[in-house]
């Protein structure tokens, strides 16, 4: 997945909106402005370093007044964030446009996310893609990985991987963290570019190691399976933690797998349960459903089928298979719930039709008898056939007994 315009700030040289917080311009960077009002850009870019914003906004101002595309750059970061003034985000849309139209690189960006957001100005990606590009042309790296993000999902632009890839990569190649994730997910999936696993490690890696916790999910995934690196668990479950540390479900949940089958750490049902349980709070049906059965065998937990009950629910409203089908056994056997065949034959069926086989079993064996359903062999034999198509051995059997 891309991202894009995260905002954030530094106080280093000065504050602007990046993919990537604490990410720092240097004074180099900032656009010539006049020799007149340099000693007056340098006092109030002092005080804005020095969190006095009130004094930075009085001489910005004065500055802005005077066309000094710097100070009015300055000016709609402080509007922007509330910093020495009311916080108003029509008024730094207002001193950002002003100094974008001097071409003040920083601002055209600023002023790209304010449209993509639709923050201070009226939503548009056209206006957002305007100036992101004017931003990207002079080589802005969140600017090109922003301009890249809106040519991967074809926003304000016609829709191309290969117009993505391209600014991501110019983006990536100055350090970009965010764009290289993107460039590595281009290689890893071939959109843009020929599919190379290797290469997309490559970009993961230099991401990953910069902190950003979706690549390092990434790169686990790689390690995991050997996709572009040599196949290890130890590696995987490495970035696996750094991933899930900072609160990567995905992540969490993967490394829960890997406590559970012992894959690169020693087996601990007890880590798995408390790394399932993480991305299970977060919403993530498949730890959901593995918290569940937990609970139900008292692996690496308290046994309890209400538990268990509780967080199956939660997986199989989101259309977990798997949780839908253990629901529906709880609801056939009354374990942790009142016992009821028709809240069961709704989970099994549920689960049955997106081709969960152990589901369509057991709802064969409902029809078979008539439990929460009106009883009908030939609605036994229909899904007991789905389920043996799958090569479910109980239902082949089920078939040739009534073929006898």
């Amino acid at each position: 997945m891309s991202i894009r315009h995260i905002l954030c700030s530094t106080t280093v040289a000065f504050m602007f909106l990046s993919t990537v917080p604490g990410r720092v311009i240097a004074k180099e960077s900032i656009t010539e402005y006049s020799v007149e009002n340099k000693d007056g850009f340098d006092k109030a870019l002092d005080a804005y370093n020095n969190k006095d914003y009130e004094k930075a906004v009085k001489i910005a101002r004065k500055l802005a007044k005077r066309n000094n595309a710097e100070a009015q750059n300055l000016l709609g970061i402080c509007y922007f964030y509330g910093y020495g003034v009311e916080q108003s985000h029509d008024e730094a849309v207002k001193w950002w446009k002003k100094a974008a139209e001097q071409g003040v690189a920083l601002a055209q960006n600023c002023l790209g996310i304010c449209y993509d957001l639709g923050k201070g100005v009226e939503q548009s990606y056209d206006e957002a893609v305007k100036w992101y590009r004017l931003a990207a042309e002079q080589g802005i790296a969140e600017a090109q990985n922003d301009l890249g993000v809106c040519y991967e999902n074809g926003d304000g632009v016609e829709q191309s991987y290969t117009e993505a890839t391209k600014w991501y990569r110019l983006a990536a190649e100055q350090g970009h963290v965010q764009a290289q994730c993107n460039l590595g997910g281009c290689y890893y999936n071939g959109n843009g570019v020929e599919q190379s696993h290797t290469k997309a490690a490559k970009w993961y890696t230099l991401a990953a190691e910069q902190g950003h916790a979706q690549a390092q999910y990434n790169l686990g995934v790689c390690y995991y399976i050997g996709y572009g690196v040599e196949q290890s668990y130890d590696e995987a479950v490495k970035w696996y933690r750094l991933a899930a540390e900072q609160g990567v479900a995905l992540a969490q949940y993967e490394l829960g797998v890997c406590y559970c089958n012992g894959d690169g750490v020693k087996q601990s049902y007890t880590e798995a349960a408390k790394w399932w349980k993480k991305a299970a709070e977060q919403g993530h049906a498949k730890a959901q459903n593995n918290l569940g059965l937990c609970y139900d065998n008292g692996e690496g937990v308290e046994q309890s089928y209400t538990e268990a009950i509780k967080w199956w629910k939660k997986a199989a409203e989101q259309g977990d298979v798997e949780a839908q089908n253990n629901l529906g056994v709880c609801y056939c056997n009354g374990d942790g719930v009142k016992q009821s065949y028709t809240e069961a034959v709704k989970w099994y069926r549920l689960a049955a039709e997106q081709g969960h086989a152990q589901a369509q079993y057991h709802l064969g064996l409902c029809y078979y008898i008539g439990y929460g359903v009106e009883q009908s062999y030939d609605e036994a034999v229909k899904w007991w056939k789905k389920a043996a198509e799958q090569g479910h051995e109980e239902a082949k059997k089920e078939l040739d007994f009534m073929e006898l």
